[in-house]
């Protein structure tokens, strides 16, 4: 709440309120912007299904946050992720990747050419699968054909020994 305050009185908002994540600590993602530059068209809320180890019980985990509006009157999507932590195995960021696959899929569907932005805290290297196999992300911006996404991360990291 306090945050809520201070960033209206610097004319920023933040994108979260209507949504409620299901983690099951009550962690959520959301969107600061400063509501000058950046007009929200809308947001929406996608949630990440994932399975306990060797269960099929659900374990909840932070949802994935989309939202469109127009930067400096250009139709811009970003998806926010915080994705589930090392301490579980690859899989769960597997899905999360495999859910933000489908939102980008869907934007692609939807609009002609969008401008996408996934950002947030992948818990996972720019080397890893989540991000370089499922994702699909491409290390230099002249390999980047329509329908790819580029990675500006993976020019400032090198493979880690397993790679």
């Amino acid at each position: 709440r306090d945050l809520h305050l201070s960033l209206r009185r610097q004319r920023q908002m933040c994108i979260r309120d209507s949504y409620e994540s299901p983690d099951d600590r009550g962690i959520d993602v959301g969107l600061i912007y400063n509501k000058d530059v950046f007009k929200v068209k809308n947001s929406s809320s996608h949630d990440v299904f994932i399975t306990g180890n060797n269960s099929s019980k659900r374990r909840n985990t932070r949802d994935q946050l989309v939202v469109s509006g127009y930067l400096d009157g250009e139709l811009m999507h970003f998806i926010v992720n915080h994705w589930p932590s090392r301490g579980a195995d690859e899989t769960k960021r597997i899905a999360a990747a495999e859910v933000n696959n489908f939102i980008i899929d869907s934007l692609r569907n939807k609009y002609e050419s969008p401008k996408i932005i996934t950002m947030g805290d992948f818990n996972d290297d720019p080397f890893d699968k989540s991000i370089k196999k499922i994702l699909g992300a491409k290390k230099n911006i002249n390999d980047v054909k329509k329908n790819d996404m580029y990675n500006p991360c993976l020019l400032y990291t090198s493979p880690s020994p397993r790679d």
